[in-house]
């Protein structure tokens, strides 16, 4: 099932989009949902693949990797870095049938913020025989996937996983940017008066 599932993602990765997939749970057959990233470029990183998962109403982050993680049911090291921003670290788990797929559930909403904030994401995942394997994704078209996946587990992003995230100098950047020089000059002298107030 691996193997087909490697092979699907060959097919789709030279166009650098994240996929939206519903399939079936072979033990219960039960349909669940998923946003699927592309494969990294080939020869310069892993064979690393995220998806965001939504089953059983329950949000997942997964990473589904062609190499050994850990053995079945234990943790992992998994780093993920978006744009410029300081990498975050968290804690993996290989599912109970795989030692090559992983995923967390306590971290999932954090993370899908994270990804919709972004234009690229850069990975890592620490393996039991110390070896690291990494993968750098596009964001820019994932929203709309990923969005689909997240209202599909009933969650609603304006009034929850939108929230839990704190403006960053990265959004703040690109966003600046995109203001015509007057804008920007009063956005800047706004921020003046910021600082000299929190200075007294």
């Amino acid at each position: 099932m691996f193997a087909l599932l490697f092979c699907h993602a060959v097919n789709v990765s030279a166009d650098n989009t994240w996929s939206y997939l519903q399939k079936s749970d072979p033990l219960n057959n039960r349909t669940y949902s998923v946003a699927q990233s592309p494969l990294p470029a080939r020869g310069r990183y892993d064979n690393l693949r995220m998806e965001i998962v939504c089953k059983d109403n329950t949000l997942q982050v997964a990473i589904d990797a062609d190499s050994l993680i850990a053995s079945q049911g234990s943790g992992f090291d998994f780093e993920y870095q978006i744009d410029k921003n300081p990498a975050v670290t968290i804690q993996m788990k290989t599912f109970p049938d795989s030692k090559r797929k992983g995923y967390t559930e306590q971290d999932a909403k954090r993370i899908v913020n994270d990804i919709l904030a972004g234009q690229s994401i850069f990975i890592r995942v620490n393996t039991m025989i110390r070896k690291v394997l990494s993968a750098a994704m596009p964001l820019e078209n994932a929203a709309e996937t990923v969005k689909h996946v997240v209202s599909d587990c009933g969650l609603n992003l304006s009034a929850g996983v939108a929230k839990e995230q704190a403006y960053s100098l990265a959004e703040f950047e690109r966003e600046f940017g995109k203001l015509s020089p007057a804008r920007q000059q009063q956005v800047l002298d706004q921020l003046k008066q910021i600082m000299n107030a929190i200075e007294k």
